[in-house]
């Protein structure tokens, strides 16, 4: 076969393939607009949901309601209205909720710490200092009773170690203050806040004592 009659034969199938891809795309192109123009959507399979269903043409009321809700920020006011009614509602605490620290008596108004400083042992930021010593009966009182703040993590160990529940992690949560050295609680503090919360620690502990 001649030179020539290669080229006429390659140029005949090169137009032949460009012709059926001009067919094809103006096939697609038509068959994509009649589908855009008829908004054709196949009824969705059982157990299968449209992610982005299709969403028919709104109206003027409707258009005119949506940028009514966007302009004047009416859903805002809705929601704030569900805010500001709860906004002074606290929700219940778990009795094993671990708040600010406290130091419990006995009925009698005694101390129930005795000076066995195993919750100063085990606690792992190192927050607790004890310092004691003996009466003259012979028990172990604490002469020194200190915690850091700032470093307890609030893991509740302390609680735990103790044999005779006298240091406690109690309900209250409202003791941010303005100094670093409010945060350092001595003996006196500690003993303060038992007092104080003693009725909802004694409360916690009965209502968690199953399950320690």
């Amino acid at each position: 076969m001649s030179l020539a009659k290669l080229f006429s034969v390659s140029a005949r199938v090169r137009a032949t393939g460009a012709n059926s891809m001009l067919l094809r795309c103006a096939q697609y192109s038509s068959s994509n607009q009649e589908s855009k123009e008829q908004k054709v959507y196949p009824p969705s399979m059982p157990g299968y949901m449209y992610v982005n269903p299709h969403e028919a043409d709104m109206s003027i009321k409707e258009m005119s309601d949506r940028a009514a809700q966007t302009v004047f920020w009416t859903e805002l006011a809705r929601g704030m209205a569900v805010t500001l009614a709860h906004i002074f509602k606290k929700g219940p605490l778990s009795p094993r909720f671990r708040g600010e620290h406290a130091l419990r008596r006995y009925p009698s108004g005694e101390e129930r710490c005795i000076a066995c400083k195993l919750c100063e042992a085990i606690c792992p930021a190192q927050a607790i200092t004890i310092e004691a010593e003996e009466r003259k009966d012979g028990s172990r009182r604490t002469t020194r009773y200190d915690i850091d703040m700032t470093k307890c993590i609030y893991c509740g160990f302390c609680q735990e170690a103790c044999p005779v529940d006298a240091i406690v992690e109690g309900p209250n949560f409202e003791y941010s203050t303005e100094t670093h050295e409010e945060l350092l609680y001595n003996k006196e503090k500690l003993l303060l806040n038992g007092d104080k919360w003693e009725s909802e620690i004694a409360t916690n502990i009965r209502a968690d004592h199953l399950y320690r």
